[in-house]
């Protein structure tokens, strides 16, 4: 298979994060109640299997956040260098995309700072909620406006809810909770008025994100309120329609058909979400994309072209 993917949305698993987290913590989260085992070794024979060229890595849920900021801060440096360690061994194999120290802001500019100017990171990963506060609240503000001045990428990929209701139902996060987690993310972005503020950072949500094109006519309805209007002053469709969304556990008809009405195709990354989703879902991934009946030309743009040209690549002649 010709390696010409580019896996905007790849996790990894550093063994630094496994021992303070703990599996439990971890696989509780996911389908397969277990913590996937994994090496870079281990996603780069899935990538070549597959034919992605490329992998940007991130961490996923659970944030390393702890109550103890100084934990937080080691634990986050330690994840993200790591994953810079693995990229410089791998030379055109992996990228990165850097954790921060929320909600701890301090640490997060300084980690800011260090990842993309020392580590010389592709962007900055964020989860949709840190410790049950969603990132259009006003005290995350001097981190996007930091990601602002620094026109940086940011990946959002979806947390577990902040929800203390004993009637949850008694299912994975990654069922339910993280399509929802990212749309009242954006939401959250958008009627605090981050979106509009920060229009110099390219922002990709996961997993076609989640409800947002099926909800998105819904949400503009917030126009109707003089509150929200103020913050979104070019309106929710302008804002909400400049947005990237990668193709994790998304590469079907009844999503696409929704994402390419909503979006341009330009605006649609490949993403597999291996390991946490195995290497199975990878490939189907990829059948289910190559089904969709898709022109040629748009289909390796999605698989390749958007990617490169968001992270400024360019190709070999």
């Amino acid at each position: 298979m010709s390696a010409h993917r580019i896996d905007i949305h790849h996790h990894t698993l550093p063994p630094a994060y496994i021992e303070a987290i703990g599996d439990a913590r971890i696989g509780a989260l996911l389908v397969s109640g277990k913590t996937p085992v994994w090496t870079p070794r281990h996603s780069i024979e899935a990538m070549d299997r597959n034919g992605i060229e490329r992998a940007i890595m991130s961490l996923s849920a659970p944030s390393p956040w702890f109550d103890d900021v100084g934990k937080t801060r080691s634990l986050t440096r330690q994840c993200n260098e790591y994953n810079a360690r693995a990229r410089d061994d791998h030379p055109g194999r992996f990228g990165l995309f850097a954790s921060l120290t929320l909600p701890d802001i301090e640490g997060s500019l300084r980690e800011i700072a260090y990842a993309l100017d020392e580590l010389k990171a592709d962007g900055i990963s964020l989860l949709t909620n840190y410790n049950g506060k969603y990132p259009g609240e006003p005290e995350f503000a001097p981190i996007f406006e930091e990601l602002h001045r620094r026109h940086a990428i940011v990946h959002f990929h979806p947390a577990e809810a902040p929800d203390d209701n004993p009637h949850r139902l008694p299912i994975p996060a990654a069922t339910l909770d993280f399509p929802f987690e990212t749309t009242r993310a954006v939401t959250s972005l958008l009627v605090h008025g981050t979106l509009a503020k920060s229009r110099n950072v390219r922002f990709i949500f996961s997993h076609a994100g989640g409800t947002i094109p099926f909800l998105a006519e819904r949400i503009a309805r917030l126009e109707m309120r003089p509150e929200f209007r103020a913050n979104i002053p070019d309106g929710v469709m302008f804002e909400l329609k400049r947005l990237y969304f990668d193709t994790a556990l998304s590469a079907n008809g009844l999503i696409f058909s929704a994402l390419l009405e909503f979006v341009s195709h330009e605006q649609i990354l490949f993403g597999s979400d291996y390991p946490y989703a195995p290497e199975a879902t990878t490939a189907a991934s990829v059948k289910g994309l190559a089904g969709l009946g898709l022109p040629p030309d748009i289909l390796h743009a999605i698989e390749r072209t958007n990617a490169l040209r968001l992270l400024k690549v360019t190709e070999a002649v």
